[in-house]
């Protein structure tokens, strides 16, 4: 199937949220949301967020994540992971072993403290399914 681009307005001096600036009467350019935010269409997907566990990053129940199945997780990243049955989004933690011959400890940290971070352990079922590459949220009613 054919992409199709849509081009929407787009403001190409900025929005500043600072002080005021002198307004612009006009828009210049334009902006292909796709183009902007799938690097890698064949393996990016959309999905919504159910639940608040990662409200201190800024991501709440119901807003729309793009989420890059390509990108290899690493320490920091916000990823939909697969844990025993169930998809989950969570921070990647990866605490470093010292010493040598030790394994790394792997664990999926939620942004809101009313919830515990999960260790992974070699007995479960997990796999890292995508690294969220941003979240697009509704601001007003």
């Amino acid at each position: 199937m054919k992409k199709k681009s849509l081009v929407l307005p787009l403001a190409e001096g900025g929005i500043k949220a600072g002080f005021p600036s002198p307004a612009q009467d006009y828009l210049e350019g334009g902006i292909d949301l796709n183009k902007e935010l799938v690097k890698n269409p064949e393996t990016t997907f959309f999905g919504r967020v159910s639940g608040d566990s990662m409200t201190g990053a800024g991501i709440e129940d119901g807003d729309l994540i793009v989420i890059d199945k390509s990108i290899p997780a690493s320490d920091g990243d916000i990823a939909v992971c697969f844990i025993d049955g169930e998809f989950t989004l969570k921070r990647i933690r990866v605490e470093k072993k010292a010493g040598g011959g030790a394994e790394d400890v792997l664990w999926l940290v939620p942004e809101n403290p009313k919830y515990r971070k999960i260790r992974v352990t070699s007995d479960q079922n997990f796999m890292v399914w995508g690294v969220v590459t941003y979240s697009i949220k509704k601001i007003n009613r």
